[in-house]
């Protein structure tokens, strides 16, 4: 550990006495790199912009990661900065390579900074790193005049919605939790943990697919067996059995001019062939009730 701050150490020194270069010093460097490919000048010109790299990590070293990480990631974009960068164009390398700096090294807070994936857009990116900043502005401003609306406030400066800073805030006021941590210090040792408190009660997925599939192929069964019954038989048969509630006999033979005794043999006689086209299709029904 001694040797690799050490490490550290002595290539921020190196960092820091890197020469700075002039216009166009850092011009001919980047065309020797652009149109030869000459490393010793990529190695040249990004040693000695490596100073920003170092001043641009130092902005996020409040978001709990080692500086020397932000530092690499620092460099990564830095050199994408390199291999972009069009010395033809009118603009200094340190102005570009800042923001590819700044990105790389925001998407590596963003990737390390919680298990949970957050600034997944250009807005949520915004809030996640000028929530603090904004906050503390605008609640100055708040104690002056008490109606502002701080969490309105920061949504209307970043462009997302209210409720967004407000899951922000959250997420930001407390450090990630693990599942299998206990739930209270009383609770450590006991087994009782927050994994405890989220479970399921209810069927598991693989089952609730598998009833779904088997309440499918019923219904194909059923509707293929309903077509070997006539039209009569299929209309008693469905404001008999298949309606939510089931028509007396009385009120079918009424309606279809034939005795409840007609109406009770014609209903006994389809579900006979019922029976029997199911049992056709599965032999398993042979030992259903009807």
């Amino acid at each position: 550990m001694a040797q690799l701050v050490g490490i550290q150490r002595s290539f921020v020194r190196a960092a820091m006495d890197a020469p700075y270069l002039t216009r166009e010093e850092e011009h001919d460097l980047a065309i020797k790199w652009r149109h030869q490919v000459d490393h010793d000048a990529l190695h040249q010109l990004t040693i000695a912009h490596m100073r920003l790299v170092i001043a641009v990590a130092a902005r996020f070293k409040n978001y709990g990661l080692p500086v020397s990480d932000l530092v690499q990631e620092g460099h990564v974009g830095l050199l994408e900065a390199a291999a972009r960068f069009e010395p033809e164009r009118d603009v200094r390398f340190s102005t570009y390579a800042t923001w590819w700096i700044r990105a790389s090294i925001q998407d590596f807070v963003l990737r390390n900074w919680s298990i949970v994936r957050g600034g997944t857009s250009s807005a949520q990116k915004a809030l996640f790193f000028n929530l603090r900043r904004l906050r503390q502005r605008i609640q100055r401003k708040a104690e002056d005049d008490p109606r502002i609306d701080v969490h309105g406030e920061i949504a209307a400066a970043i462009g997302v919605h209210k409720r967004d800073v407000m899951a922000m805030e959250a997420r930001l006021s407390g450090p990630d939790l693990s599942f299998n941590a206990p739930i209270s210090a009383d609770d450590e040792g006991n087994g009782a943990n927050r994994l405890d408190m989220v479970m399921d009660e209810g069927p598991l997925p693989d089952d609730l697919v598998g009833e779904a599939i088997d309440c499918e192929r019923r219904h194909s069964w059923l509707e293929s067996a309903l077509s070997v019954l006539s039209e009569r038989e299929l209309r008693i048969l469905r404001e008999r059995r298949l309606s939510e509630e089931g028509e007396t006999l009385e009120a079918i033979g009424s309606r279809l001019g034939i005795s409840k005794e007609r109406v009770r043999q014609i209903e006994t006689r389809a579900l006979e062939k019922l029976k029997k086209a199911l049992i056709e299709q599965n032999p398993r029904f042979a030992t259903a009730s009807f």
